[in-house]
């Protein structure tokens, strides 16, 4: 079959934002070139027609360049077209509900952990630094305890390893200091079968994650309630944890799951 006829510079400056994707964070335009096999000073004018249609930001003091908000937008509406993303948010109005009118999350397992591809936040509830496109914390949220725990050891290993080292420097005595902790923390998990948190990742909050799972059983989603502990009740079982569970095992049965 005679391969099709394509755009050349396209294809070749795609790979700059290939190497963006895959990096653990920004980059000098040195290494972002050198990733991509090409010059800096050819690099540079891919980066500055990226930088015009938003692909691409640029650190006004660090001159490190990162995927901009357009990159956002285009990985959030993929990954919102995925059939567990698409039934989950139809879904989101009547779970809030079910909950008590507490704000409602969707994540996803995305190239640097779990991330929020869906916020409904509620108008009575407290206003949650976090935003569509946050990458959650393994140890410190329920978000990340619910993913590690049904995610390979290889996978998140790396990850692991950096958050504890972040918790050590700063002193954090309630999250895992080793491995082996923090398998206990996940076995835990897979125990109950959804994760929760009080007060770890943000102060007087709670949080609860409820794992959705695919035909083969993978985890390819997590619906997730947070709210002020002063309204929302943080019992296993409870107002909030017992319907979120109830909606994650039913849309796990609609994805094909028989666990």
């Amino acid at each position: 079959m005679k391969e099709r006829a394509g755009i050349q510079s396209v294809e070749v400056g795609f790979g700059l934002l290939d190497v963006l994707g895959k990096a653990a964070g920004p980059l000098m335009l040195r290494d972002l070139a050198a990733a991509a096999g090409m010059s800096a000073a050819k690099a540079h004018r891919y980066l500055v027609s990226f930088q015009r249609l938003e692909l691409v930001t640029q650190d006004a003091i660090s001159t490190r360049y990162d995927l901009g908000p357009a990159a956002l937008k285009l990985g959030l509406a993929s990954l919102s077209r995925i059939d567990a993303v698409k039934l989950a948010r139809e879904r989101v109005p009547q779970i809030m509900e079910q909950i008590g009118g507490h704000t409602l999350a969707l994540a996803v397992w995305g190239n640097h952990g779990p991330t929020i591809v869906h916020w409904e936040e509620s108008p009575h509830s407290v206003k949650l630094n976090l935003r569509l496109g946050d990458v959650l914390p393994l140890l410190a949220s329920a978000t990340g305890r619910c993913f590690a725990a049904y995610t390979s050891r290889e996978a998140i290993a790396p990850m692991l390893k950096d958050e504890m080292a972040r918790s050590q420097k700063l002193g954090r005595t309630d999250l895992p200091a080793t491995m082996t902790e923090a398998r206990k923390m996940f076995d835990a998990v897979r125990l109950q079968g959804a994760a929760r948190v009080v007060d770890p990742l943000l102060p007087g909050i709670v949080g609860f994650c409820a794992p959705v799972f695919d035909s083969d059983g993978h985890m390819v989603l997590g619906v997730v309630a947070v709210g002020s502990m002063a309204s929302f009740d943080p019992e296993w079982k409870g107002a909030v944890d017992g319907p979120l569970r109830a909606a994650a095992s039913r849309l796990s049965s609609d994805l094909g799951w028989r666990g």
